[in-house]
């Protein structure tokens, strides 16, 4: 199992456009490469999205996760601000930590409300969303991706148990004296792919 997540490093909307682009082909790229490939976690923003966690299984994934982790680049003028003299564009991709064991269910308060989505939806008629809380640490997630309340816990099991992974690490970082580099920060200069124009065109060689 692979973790991926795509982060902006709080850059610009054009970064948040690239990293929307960067989310769509890499799905595209996981279903012809036969990996199962499932979205975790979005934070869209109005222009795109600022991260996103993936998660990828099979043969294969091993290799595709190596063909996008590192600084992504774009050249484009900004589609946005015409005059903006800036052309270039960088968001990171990173591979997280294995999820550990996922916590017990002793450690964990478990809510459940009714999914938000418009009026007349299925997923309103019940009370299927789920809220964990690992009181421990107090890191909470809330999940209603899913109809129904069982796979809606059974996720929000997978993302607490990454949220505590990506805590563990935080706190190991801190600790490390600079020994290793930020999940988000985003190094320029040592792109692992560059992409031109609005078009997305990845330059090759």
């Amino acid at each position: 199992m692979i973790y991926l997540q795509i982060s902006t490093a709080q850059g610009p909307a054009e970064c948040q456009m690239f990293a929307a682009f960067a989310l769509r082909q890499i799905l595209r790229e996981a279903e012809q490469a036969g990996v199962q490939a499932e979205l975790l976690e979005e934070t869209p923003s109005k222009y795109g999205i600022l991260s996103a966690v993936l998660k990828f299984n099979g043969k294969n994934a091993e290799a595709l996760a190596g063909r996008w982790l590192g600084t992504l680049q774009w050249v484009c003028p900004s589609p946005l601000r015409p005059q903006h003299p800036r052309k270039n564009w960088y968001i990171g991709v990173f591979r997280l930590p294995e999820i550990p064991e996922l916590p017990n269910d002793g450690d964990i308060e478990f809510q459940t409300c009714r999914a938000g989505g418009k009026g007349g939806q299925h997923v309103n008629k019940t009370e299927s969303a789920v809220r964990a809380v690992h009181l421990v640490s107090g890191i909470a997630v809330r999940v209603e991706s899913e109809r129904s309340q069982h796979a809606n816990k059974k996720r929000a099991l997978e993302l607490l148990a990454l949220k505590l992974a990506e805590h563990h690490q935080s706190a190991l970082q801190q600790h490390a004296a600079g020994a290793h580099k930020s999940l988000y920060q985003v190094e320029r200069g040592n792109q692992q792919r560059v992409f031109m124009g609005q078009q997305f065109k990845e330059r090759l060689g």
